[in-house]
């Protein structure tokens, strides 16, 4: 089936709990845990959106990278390399008080059914069209198959790190993507230098397989992360119940207690410059 027949999109850049609607899923633990996660999030003065406007997260990637404070997008989640529409693809942008786009995380929503990771690697990177060609050795990428999620662009700028805020983010777009497609699995690539300093269960998945190159490409050598959505589903329910997210809008952000656990280095302390996206409110 067609993902553009799964789904309606919402309307762009939106608020996360407004643009969220569950439809796949276990319905009640995912718009619980996306309520409370976004609660979480606006104590620590961020406020989430779910766009579609790839070109601004394009923008966005660049102005960083200029500055040495993130990457430049791949190619599997530029706008100009590869097929991004509101039917198979979103960001979610954590904004500031002030407008300024701080947290990022993006996915893509691929139908694999009949097909897997393994065969189909190469053409999600650089795009069906392209010669070239991933080295891909992870045991793990013909299981990774059906309906799935491959998340990207996870980024939080400098001045926003140690809030732990990707123990929550890194959650709520597969959440998203969870309840509006029916997802078989979730997966990320992840830098080796990142698996060692425990990325990989900070942004919720227990699995990694070695690895994946992309000839050229500024990241090295990688890991798959990756996730079946039964685990997902039981993850999130552990996260509430360990008291990882507290539901009442009163509490003191200070007295939020998240897992134990490296979330991003901070190198640096303020930004040189700072990055508005479209802050249109709804």
């Amino acid at each position: 089936m067609p993902l553009d027949m799964l789904n309606i999109a919402p309307e762009n850049n939106l608020r996360l709990p407004d643009a969220f609607t569950a439809k796949y899923g276990p319905t009640q633990l995912l718009s619980r845990f996306v309520l409370a996660a976004d609660r979480a999030v606006r104590r620590r003065g961020i406020t989430l959106r779910v766009r579609h406007d790839f070109e601004e997260l394009l923008d966005l990637s660049k102005f960083y990278a200029a500055r040495n404070l993130w990457y430049p997008l791949c190619e599997a989640i530029n706008p100009r390399c590869v097929e991004l529409t509101p039917q198979n693809a979103f960001w979610i942008a954590g904004e500031n008080e002030h407008g300024e786009v701080v947290v990022t995380n993006a996915v893509r929503v691929l139908d694999w059914t009949g097909t897997n990771l393994g065969e189909q690697a190469s053409g999600m990177w650089y795009g069906p069209n392209s010669a070239e060609r991933c080295i891909l050795t992870a045991d793990a990428a013909p299981l990774i198959s059906g309906v799935v999620a491959w998340g990207a662009a996870a980024w939080v700028r400098q001045d926003y790190r140690g809030r732990q805020l990707s123990y929550l983010t890194g959650r709520t777009h597969k959440a998203y993507a969870c309840a509006r497609w029916p997802i078989d699995w979730s997966f990320c690539y992840i830098s080796v230098s990142n698996v060692s300093r425990g990325l990989a269960s900070t942004w919720g998945h227990k699995h990694l397989s070695y690895s994946i190159n992309h000839p050229g490409s500024l990241q090295g050598e990688m890991a798959v992360a990756y996730t079946a959505a039964d685990d997902f589903y039981a993850d999130i329910a552990d996260f509430m119940s360990s008291g990882a997210i507290i539901d009442e809008t009163d509490v003191d952000p200070e007295s939020i207690v998240l897992p134990s656990g490296l979330e991003h280095i901070v190198t640096k302390t303020s930004p040189e410059g700072v990055f508005h996206g479209s802050i249109s409110r709804s």
